[in-house]
């Protein structure tokens, strides 16, 4: 005797052995021993051998039409043999009920299991959306196909290029589009951006990188809307001084500015001028909201984004020729040795004379030409008592540079036409050291106001290495101050603007907005902390970025570095650090010749390898021994 069963899914033949209750022991009909419960026997018999019986069953299977069973199957639930009967027209050999079983089994679009050989068929709604269902995945296989010959080629789609942002930025990994770049990338063994980029679907490697960052940081877009127009700023006393700011020629937000103003009693009051938009911008108000959902302005090399509209900037930038409303600390300072003696802070007008520019002033303005007094250009003697001035206020701080121990360059990038120039500029040079002491002493010394008069405000702090925002006041190792609150940048820091308006209103003499433990300024904190850094990180980015494009524009081939440790190098002239493999073990500072291998513009990596060490003296022969 011989039976049909099931298992794993399919259907074997086999000749019984013993035949128990539960389970029979079979040998199947390829001669193994098995268990065979008795719940699974679908079919007994006793001819043909079990080969010849499933060679007739699949011969049936593969004859049998399935639409023209579920056309004859009616609409209630039926037993396989009975099916068998009406399509045959008679009692089915076992062979035939074993075939037209194996089609239902096999068609569970139109056949629903209702238990053991037992089936019904599909409603006529549920059939035609399976079989469009599955009409629509074989066209999507053939149009996968497509897409991935084509991009493994380097070939764009047309189909794809108009979803070219989700495959860039934001992946979808239902979406047809994806699948064919997640398949192309595992035949090319490219990325998915290097990929598109062969493809020629991204025209410039500095947009995709902007464009991933406005995805992230500015979903919203770059522009402000509707932002409400200004009042004018509030009738104040004026003072009595020609300010004067020193920014580079881009800068339009322009928050500090500077006067200096020889006493009777032979010393000098130098006053620091800090524009004030917490004047016409309130808390909670709609161009509150907008700043403080940008946090910053975000610099990259031949861009921003300011954090306020341009309207905003105009009525409180310290314009040249205009007289603005300034929060202005006054320092009086004894000539000689330079010393602050008092120092008080007033809102008030202030008329700003000039806006000079670091590209012209840098010519003037230098240590060669600060004790030449033959050399005149604009503010000379404001600018000269400044620097004695800066140059007391960073001793007292215990920073004063030590003139053996070199300082690295800053740099600054131009990008005109998509063309880079990267020039270096001396760290600490007068203009510098002037701006960032006044500042250093403005920001701490509002800071401890704050703090004496137990105002809430966000300082900035560092203690043991770590950088960080905070609503205590706390010392600025970093710096030597006591305590240290941004308060000098309100038309470009969010953080600034809000610590502006708790001085105002010191000043004032009324109620801060923001009072102790504010959830207003918790949640400015942990936003700015997140936004200020990520902003610097991009810009960070973009500088190595245009390091790269000047590497390519200018054909450099080889170029100097030094070593920082182990296989990691600075590169001479550009601020940038890369590691190089190829590097032999040196000695930190050691000077090397590397070969510029090639440039990676959307992982903004170097590649290069080692060509020679370039410190060494030349060797000398040596004497021959006679």
């Amino acid at each position: 005797m011989h039976l049909l069963y099931e298992e794993d899914g399919g259907f074997k033949a086999g000749t019984i052995v013993t035949d128990n209750e539960s389970s029979l022991q079979v040998d199947s009909q390829h001669g193994k021993r098995v268990k065979v419960k008795a719940i699974t026997v679908m079919l007994r018999f006793d001819k043909p051998t079990p080969t010849e019986f499933m060679d007739a069953a699949h011969a049936v299977r593969d004859d049998a039409d399935t639409d023209f069973l579920w056309e004859v199957a009616g609409s209630e639930e039926f037993g396989f043999t009975d099916l068998a009967r009406e399509y045959f027209g008679h009692a089915p050999t076992p062979a035939e009920a074993a075939g037209i079983l194996m089609r239902l089994h096999e068609a569970p679009m139109h056949f629903y299991k209702k238990g053991r050989g037992r089936y019904k068929p599909a409603p006529p709604e549920a059939l035609a959306a399976a079989k469009a269902g599955v009409e629509r995945k074989k066209r999507e296989a053939e149009q996968l196909a497509h897409y991935v010959a084509e991009l493994t080629a380097l070939r764009l789609p047309a189909e794809l290029a108009e979803h070219l942002d989700m495959l860039l930025y934001a992946p979808d990994k239902n979406r047809l589009e994806w699948k064919a770049v997640d398949d192309a990338c595992k035949a090319t063994g490219l990325t998915p951006v290097k990929l598109l980029d062969r493809c020629g679907a991204i025209p410039s490697s500095h947009d995709y990188h902007l464009g991933a960052f406005l995805r992230e940081h500015f979903p919203r877009g770059t522009g402000f809307g509707d932002a409400h127009e200004l009042p004018d700023p509030p009738s104040l006393p004026e003072a009595d001084v020609r300010a004067f700011s020193m920014d580079d020629a881009a800068t339009t937000e322009i928050d500090d500015a500077f006067s200096v103003t020889p006493l009777d009693n032979g010393n000098w009051r130098v006053g620091i001028h800090i524009a004030v938009p917490a004047l016409g911008i309130p808390p909670a108000s709609a161009l509150d909201d907008l700043a403080a959902r940008r946090l910053s302005t975000v610099y990259y090399p031949g861009g921003k984004i300011t954090m306020l509209p341009d309207g905003a900037i105009h009525h409180y930038t310290l314009g040249e020729t205009h007289t603005c409303p300034a929060l202005s600390m006054y320092v009086e300072v004894s000539d000689g040795d330079w010393k602050v003696l008092s120092q008080e802070t007033r809102l008030e007008q202030v008329h700003i004379a000039a806006n000079l520019r670091h590209e012209t002033l840098e010519a003037h303005f230098h240590t060669g030409s600060i004790a030449d007094d033959s050399v005149d250009y604009p503010f000379k003697r404001e600018l000269d008592m400044l620097w004695h001035f800066s140059g007391a206020l960073e001793a007292a701080r215990g920073k004063t540079p030590d003139p053996n121990q070199p300082q690295r360059p800053d740099y600054n990038f131009k990008v005109e036409h998509d063309r880079v120039s990267i020039t270096d500029r001396a760290r600490g040079n007068p203009i510098d050291r002037v701006v960032s002491e006044l500042m250093i002493y403005a920001n701490s010394e509002w800071g401890r106001w704050l703090a004496e008069t137990e105002t809430m405000a966000l300082y900035r702090t560092q203690q043991n290495g770590k950088v960080k925002m905070s609503t205590k006041p706390a010392p600025h190792v970093g710096l030597g101050v006591a305590q240290y609150t941004w308060a000098s940048s309100p038309l470009r820091r969010y953080v600034d603007l809000v610590n502006q308006r708790q001085l105002v209103a010191l000043a004032q003499g009324v109620a801060p907005p923001y009072a102790p433990k504010s959830e207003a300024l918790y949640t400015a904190l942990r936003d700015f902390e997140l936004a200020y850094d990520a902003y610097n990180d991009f810009q960070r980015r973009m500088e190595r970025y245009w390091c790269l494009r000047w590497l390519t524009q200018e054909n450099v081939s080889d170029i100097n570095a030094a070593v920082i440790k182990e296989n990691l190098v600075r590169l001479d002239g550009l601020p940038f650090v890369t590691r190089v493999p190829s590097l032999p073990e040196l000695p930190p500072g050691s000077r090397v010749n590397l070969t510029v291998d090639g440039v990676d513009l959307f992982d903004v990596e170097l590649l290069c390898s080692f060509r020679q060490r370039i410190d060494l003296p030349p060797a000398v022969d040596e004497p021959a021994v006679s």
